[in-house]
């Protein structure tokens, strides 16, 4: 369920019983042969499915993300951090506000990283305020799944190609990582790095392996929706 498929009265009256929110966090950038929305794609698929069986509402995706080094790229779009931080937190307190309590923050992007300084000294702040963070590559969950088949998981490679990502042919086999010389990079310089864009590894897996992964990032959901 999401909010833009409502009007203000049936938030009004959904918050009369329920006070849990769920907010997207995502990037528009290089994603090689994905999509360049792909840090938002998967995290609202993930957020749609878990509303599906939860009933919990679904913010409208934040489509931009910190994505400095990805510049060169054409089609990446990026704020800076502490413009982000900014958007998140008058989101937040629009939401607080209105009387959410409990809200799950759903990151796409690790650029966004910073974002959970941000959010902890909101919590701090705003009394009976619950925020959870989930980033859904990192997890211990989507980790397993990709030990369990000897794939390992980075940028712009199987781990993000779902069927709802790929926006062009995929190259067969697999690309050797580059040699990244700094962990800071200019945008020319991490273009000449990193080429197509992936980070390297095979470009895609088997279905069944991409159905796991996904299964597994909702399981990890609907406990963090708990908010135990």
């Amino acid at each position: 369920m999401r909010i833009e498929d409502l009007n203000w009265m049936d938030v009004e009256e959904y918050l009369q019983s329920d006070d849990r929110l769920m907010l997207v966090v995502g990037a528009c950038e290089q994603h090689g042969y994905l999509s360049l929305l792909t840090d938002v794609k998967i995290p609202l698929a993930l957020a749609d499915a878990a509303s599906q069986q939860t009933g919990v509402l679904v913010a409208p995706p934040l489509n931009f993300g910190s994505s400095p080094y990805f510049l060169a790229y054409p089609g990446t779009l990026s704020l800076r951090l502490s413009t982000l931080m900014d958007a998140v937190e008058d989101i937040v307190r629009s939401a607080y506000g209105q009387g959410f309590r409990r809200i799950l923050a759903l990151n796409g992007h690790g650029g966004n990283t910073g974002l959970k300084t941000r959010l902890a000294e909101l919590v701090n702040e705003l009394p009976g305020l619950k925020i959870q963070w989930y980033a859904w590559w990192q997890s211990h969950s989507v980790e397993a799944v990709a030990v369990c088949h000897g794939l390992k998981p980075t940028h712009a490679n199987w781990l993000e190609a779902f069927p709802f990502t790929v926006v062009g042919e995929l190259p067969e086999g697999e690309k050797t990582p580059p040699v990244v010389p700094s962990d800071v990079l200019d945008a020319a310089r991490a273009r000449q790095v990193y080429g197509d864009g992936s980070f390297g590894g095979p470009y895609q897996a088997p279905d069944g392996v991409m159905q796991e992964i996904f299964a597994a990032c909702l399981d990890d959901i609907l406990h963090l929706l708990q908010f135990d």
